[in-house]
C-alpha cells in the first residue's frame, strides 16, 4: 500500500511540475539556438562570416560559464521560485534584444550578455528535481525535463524559419524572430514567481499525507550510498570526481551544441530548400530523438542501471557524425545527423542522473553547477570549431569528425568515474 501511496504522490508531483518547467526549458533553449535559424539570413546581413558566426554563437557559454555557480549557488539560499523568475525576464530582454544587433562587435556583446543573464537556469532546474524526486526516478523525470530540447527544434525549427518571413515593425525577418520569441520568457518569468513552488514542505498543493510520503521517499534516497555522498561545497569544487563529471560532459556538450546551431545550415547545404522547409526537414531528426528520450530514460530507471544509458548514445551520436561526415549521399548523411541528434539528446538527458546521486546539500547546488559550466564550455567550442573548419575546408565533414572524436573521448572517459557498485544501483541500496 505504501509503495502505491508514493506512486501516486511521485506522480502528482510529476503532473504538476513537469508540464510547466519543461516549457520553461523549452524557451530557454529555444532562445539559446534559434540563432541557427537567424544565421540563414542574418549571416549575410551584419556580415558574418562561417567562422565569426561560429565564435558569436559560442561565446554564449563564456558568459554561461563564469556566472553559473554563483548563480546557482544564489538560486539555493533565495529559492527558485525567486531567482528562476529573475533569471527568465533578463534572459527574454536580452534575446528579444538580438533584433537590433547591426554587426559581428554587437552580435558577440548581446550573445556573451544572454549567456550571463541565462547561467544558472539548467543546473538550477536539475538541483530543483532533486528536492522532489528520488534517485531511483530520475531517469524518466530529467529525460521528461530534457525533452524540451529536441521539442524547441520539432516546433522551433518550423516556427523559427516561417518568422525569418515575417516582418514586425518594417524589421528584417530574422530580427523579427528575436523580438517575438524573446518576449514569452518574459511574461513566464512573471507567471513564475507566481506559480513555482520552492520545496514539498511550502507545498499548498500537498496534503500532509502527501508530503509526509514524498519526504519518506526522499530521506530513503539520501540514506543510500551516504559514504560516497558529497554535502559541503569546498569538496563538491575540489572532488576530481566531479571534475571528471565535467570532462566527460564537455564531450557531450560539444556534439550537441555543433549540431544544434549548424544543422539550420547543413541541411540548407543540401540544396534546393526554402527557409521554411529546411526547417521542417530539420525537425524530424529531434522528433525522433524526443521519442527514443523518453523510452531510455524509462529502460534506465526500470534496469537501475546508468552508466552503459551514457555510454552507448554516446557511441551511437559519434557514429552518426561519422556517417555523415564521410558519405556523399545527401540521404546517408541525414541519417547520420538524426543518428547524432537521438545519440546526443539520448546520452545528455541519462548523464545527469549520475552526478545527483552523490552530491548533496550546497555540495549539490555548487557540484551541479560547475559540471554543467565546465560541460558547457564545450558549447563554445563545438560550434566554433564547425565555422572554422567550414571556413578552412569548404564543408562541414570536418567539423562533424570533430564532434565524433569528442564523444568518443566521453564515452570511454565515463567508466574512470563510476566504482563497480555504482555502476547497476537499484533503489535504495548502497
Amino acid at each position: 500500500m505504501q509503495a502505491l501511496d508514493e506512486a501516486r504522490v511521485l506522480r502528482k508531483v510529476a503532473l504538476r511540475l513537469l508540464p510547466f518547467i519543461g516549457l520553461l526549458y523549452f524557451v530557454a533553449y529555444l532562445d539559446r539556438v534559434n540563432v541557427g535559424y537567424a544565421a540563414l539570413t542574418m549571416n549575410a546581413d551584419i556580415g558574418l562570416s562561417a567562422a565569426a558566426y561560429g565564435a558569436g554563437a559560442g561565446i554564449f557559454f563564456l558568459g554561461y560559464f563564469l556566472f553559473e555557480v554563483p548563480s546557482n549557488l544564489i538560486l539555493e539560499k533565495v529559492g527558485a521560485r525567486r531567482w528562476i523568475a529573475r533569471i527568465m525576464v533578463s534572459w527574454g530582454l536580452l534575446s528579444a534584444g538580438m533584433a537590433l544587433i547591426d554587426g559581428p562587435v554587437a552580435f558577440y556583446v548581446v550573445r556573451f550578455l544572454l549567456g550571463v543573464a541565462e547561467a544558472g537556469f539548467f543546473p538550477g532546474m536539475i538541483l530543483y528535481l532533486t528536492y522532489w524526486f528520488p534517485w531511483s526516478e530520475r531517469g524518466r523525470i530529467v529525460a521528461a525535463f530534457m525533452l524540451a530540447i529536441p521539442i524547441s527544434a520539432v516546433v522551433g525549427a518550423p516556427l523559427s524559419t516561417a518568422l525569418l518571413d515575417v516582418s514586425v515593425f518594417g524589421l528584417a525577418g530574422w530580427r523579427t524572430m528575436f523580438l517575438l520569441e524573446g518576449l514569452p520568457a518574459v511574461v513566464l518569468g512573471v507567471v513564475v514567481f507566481f506559480w513555482m513552488t520552492d520545496r514539498p514542505a511550502a507545498a499548498a498543493w500537498l496534503s500532509d499525507p502527501e508530503k509526509a510520503t514524498l519526504q519518506q521517499a526522499l530521506d530513503r534516497d539520501h540514506v543510500a550510498a551516504e559514504d560516497s555522498h558529497l554535502h559541503s561545497l569546498r569538496h563538491a569544487l575540489t572532488s576530481p570526481k566531479v571534475w571528471k563529471y565535467a570532462f566527460v560532459y564537455f564531450g557531450a556538450v560539444m556534439g550537441s551544441y555543433g549540431l544544434g546551431l549548424w544543422m539550420p545550415q547543413i541541411v540548407k547545404g543540401f540544396g534546393g530548400l526554402t527557409n521554411q522547409q529546411t526547417g521542417l526537414v530539420t525537425a524530424v531528426p529531434y522528433l525522433l530523438a524526443a521519442i527514443a528520450m523518453l523510452l531510455w530514460g524509462r529502460h534506465a530507471d526500470r534496469t537501475g542501471e546508468r552508466l552503459w544509458h551514457f555510454i552507448l548514445p554516446a557511441l551511437l551520436a559519434a557514429g552518426g557524425f561519422l556517417l555523415a561526415a564521410t558519405s556523399r549521399e545527401t540521404a546517408v548523411q541525414f541519417a547520420g545527423l538524426a543518428l547524432g541528434a537521438i545519440g546526443v539528446n539520448g546520452a545528455c538527458s541519462a548523464f545527469w542522473a549520475l552526478p545527483t546521486r552523490f552530491l548533496r546539500a550546497s555540495a549539490a547546488a555548487g557540484g551541479i553547477a560547475l559540471i554543467n559550466s565546465v560541460g558547457n564550455l564545450a558549447g563554445y567550442l563545438g560550434p566554433y570549431v564547425m565555422g572554422f573548419l567550414r571556413e578552412r575546408t569548404g564543408a562541414y565533414g570536418a567539423g562533424l569528425l570533430a564532434l565524433s572524436a569528442a564523444l568518443v573521448a566521453s564515452a570511454l572517459l565515463a567508466p574512470a568515474w563510476s566504482r563497480r557498485r555504482s555502476l547497476a544501483l537499484t533503489p535504495g541500496s548502497v
